[in-house]
């Protein structure tokens, strides 16, 4: 039984590390975005970097074309442009409530984008992400 999966949609590998972060918590892997959702998760961990101020496009199509009625869900962004770029969060939220998920929460942490945020995420996101997991895990 699959009870928790991670999903992500990462460019740079920043939110990547997030996720893995995440599943190595949870001990779970990081789920295949072109498989289907696993039947029985409890909760869905769902994380995008922010491009143009946007989930990704595979992470937009993921939500789209999943059936997540009735699923619990928690969301994670990194972004390595102006403050403000969490509100991706708002639009994933948005997306899932409107597929009849509910969201336990959300995480966002800085990323490196060419010469900004030299170090993010860090050791003390991943840290901060390894106890957001943990924090939405206790909610199952």
């Amino acid at each position: 039984m699959v009870d928790i999966a991670v999903f992500v949609d990462s460019r740079g590998g920043n939110t990547r590390k997030v996720a893995e972060a995440i599943a190595g918590e949870l001990g779970v892997p990081v789920g295949d975005m072109n498989a289907p959702l696993p039947a029985d998760a409890t909760i869905i961990f769902l994380g995008s970097g922010v491009y143009g101020g946007k989930p990704g496009d595979g992470m937009t199509k993921f939500i789209g074309d999943g059936d997540f009625k009735g699923r619990r869900t928690a969301l994670f962004a990194t972004s390595g442009g102006a403050p403000g770029a969490e509100k991706v969060l708002e639009t994933m939220g948005v997306a899932l409530k409107e597929k009849g998920a509910s969201v336990l929460g959300s995480f966002h942490c800085r990323g490196k984008f060419l010469f900004t945020n030299r170090g993010h995420p860090g050791p003390e996101d991943l840290e901060n992400a390894r106890k957001f997991a943990r924090e939405m895990r206790a909610k199952s």
